[in-house]
């Protein structure tokens, strides 16, 4: 097989996607279990590795195991049917949106978890819109069918109207709550019964395959309930959506699969149909540093990436920094030399000798990677947004991918070390934080010695800086909440901007003036007394 022919047929075999949802829909659950039906875990919670298994899920943080919640977004690879899995698990809290927005941009699709006794959440509006404003298809799983909820066709109609986009569902529960034991596959008309092999889904649950006339004989389900749900399918098929490939590519329709992440059922024909369905990667638009755009083929182009997250101490061991790249085009080999560009400038020539394939925190060296990968990149020194290039061919020169989103913070704190004499972790801490994107880190314009600003998109945050700082810098300290609430970064001389007796000057990492104001009616107080001024909320 030629060396085209082998990267084209790697790129079809990937699919890269993003997991979405408001928080407790089940999110992180249905994300441990696709890895169990992969075959990566031994039971639910327990990852096969060479060393004989250790426990891992996609929470690597300790924070978010005593919690209970997804802090950070985490990246896991693995091999389904013959394909090549990519996961990004993404947080549902929405202090944490902006990681998982950037997040979205390195999914090819989307899968959007639902609690059936809930539907459509305030959290699922948001991250839905940001996979509709770049185009990313999504698919609909419905958890938690095992217990009490809403009848299916609501959950339907609800999908429909709070998400302006037409559901079709692909299988359809038999029974809810106490009474659901399976579902039906609206194509073969067989009903998927299934039975619990262990408590909390630990194990694959068993499945077994009988056709919907001969449930009620096999005792799977009781005459009544076999007539009504041959009805409720009858009617699907008079009124209910066609799916349709090409409106699903683009974002018009979005296919439905009911099931439970905790008991496994649904679980395992919704991961087949997944694979079937999700697009692999596909050409991307990117920018020449000329400002011409560019078509990125993952094929034909050379090899390409960009940085779309930082993650310091994952390595408790190390207290490293790993990068997370997206594989836009070409093949990428261990020790393969590239180019650098940082905010459209050129930085240096690199060759990546690290390259690592993750399982949560569990990391594994690998020798090479194709377009739809997420590669892990030790101490490499980039920052989020980075680009990075062959060395030969059209892409050799530069270009930018999409840039990421960023979002004006609206919390904002002084933070301090409680013990002086650890100045040095303390600011080592917030220089690898602050790289990761969470937060962002102010001087004072009139005292850039004094303690740092910190600011953030959620309260939340603060409390995981100083969870973080304790847990793995061995540093305590104190947040002294600021009153600001909006801010903007400065255009204009910083030295002729007059600010009010409520709003305070700061300088970016980056050296650049940003003004922090305590209402929206300080801002344009501020502005109507500068004239000459603009701030603007994106930076």
């Amino acid at each position: 097989m030629s060396e085209s022919a082998d990267l084209r047929r790697e790129t079809a075999r990937r699919r890269t996607f993003a997991i979405i949802a408001h928080p407790d829909a089940g999110k992180t659950t249905l994300t441990e279990k696709l890895l169990l039906y992969a075959g990566l875990l031994r039971t639910a919670g327990m990852v096969k590795n060479r060393k004989g298994g250790k426990a891992a899920t996609s929470d690597w943080m300790a924070m978010e195991q005593e919690r209970g919640i997804s802090i950070t977004a985490s990246a896991m690879q693995f091999e389904y049917r013959s394909h090549i899995i990519n996961v990004l698990d993404t947080p549902g809290h929405q202090d944490f949106c902006e990681d998982t927005y950037r997040t979205l941009t390195a999914a090819d699709s989307a899968i959007m978890v639902l609690d059936a006794a809930k539907g459509v959440e305030a959290q699922t509006l948001k991250l839905f819109a940001a996979c509709r404003l770049r185009g990313v298809p999504v698919l609909t799983f419905i958890n938690k069918c095992d217990l009490e909820g809403r009848p299916p066709l609501d959950l339907l109609t609800d999908v429909e109207r709070a998400l302006g986009i037409e559901a079709c569902p692909m299988n359809w529960p038999a029974g809810m709550g106490r009474d659901f034991v399976g579902v039906v596959e609206r194509g073969s008309r067989d009903l998927l019964r299934f039975r619990k092999t262990s408590a909390g889904g630990a194990r694959v649950a068993e499945m077994e395959r009988i056709p919907l006339p001969q449930a009620a004989a096999a005792g799977a389900l009781d005459a009544a309930q076999a007539a009504a749900l041959a009805e409720e399918l009858e009617m699907l098929e008079v009124a209910g959506t066609t799916f349709d490939r090409a409106r699903f590519l683009k974002n018009e329709l979005t296919p439905v699969f009911f099931g439970s992440a905790l008991t496994n059922f649904g679980i395992e024909p919704f991961y087949d149909a997944f694979v079937d369905l999700a697009p692999p990667p596909s050409p991307r638009t990117a920018r020449r540093l000329d400002g011409a755009e560019v078509r990125i083929d993952p094929v034909a182009t050379p090899f390409s990436a960009y940085v779309f997250k930082i993650q310091a101490n994952m390595d408790p061991r190390h207290r490293d920094s790993l990068a997370f790249i997206r594989i836009v085009s070409g093949r990428f080999e261990r020790n393969l030399t590239i180019r650098h560009f940082h905010r459209g400038e050129f930085q240096r020539e690199l060759r990546l000798s690290r390259p690592q394939t993750l399982i949560a925190r569990d990391r594994t060296t690998l020798d090479e990677a194709f377009p739809g990968d997420v590669v892990g990149l030790v101490n490499a020194g980039f920052a989020i947004g980075d680009t990075i290039t062959a060395v030969t061919g059209d892409v050799a020169d530069g270009f930018e991918h999409a840039p990421l989103p960023q979002f004006p913070p609206e919390v904002f704190a002084r933070v301090r070390p409680a013990d002086l004499t650890k100045r040095k972790s303390f600011d080592k801490g917030m220089q690898q934080l602050a790289a990761e994107g969470a937060i962002q880190v102010l001087r004072s314009y009139t005292n850039q010695l004094g303690d740092p600003i910190i600011a953030a998109v959620g309260q939340l945050q603060f409390e995981v800086l100083q969870y973080r700082l304790r847990d793995e810098y061995q540093v305590n300290v104190e947040i002294v909440p600021l009153p600001y609430t909006c801010s903007g970064w400065l255009e204009g001389d910083p030295a002729t901007f007059q600010v009010s007796m409520s709003s305070l000057m700061a300088l970016d990492a980056r050296g650049r003036a940003v003004v922090l104001f305590t209402t929206p009616w300080d801002r344009d107080y501020c502005l109507r007394l500068n004239p000459q001024h603009q701030l603007h909320d994106f930076a």
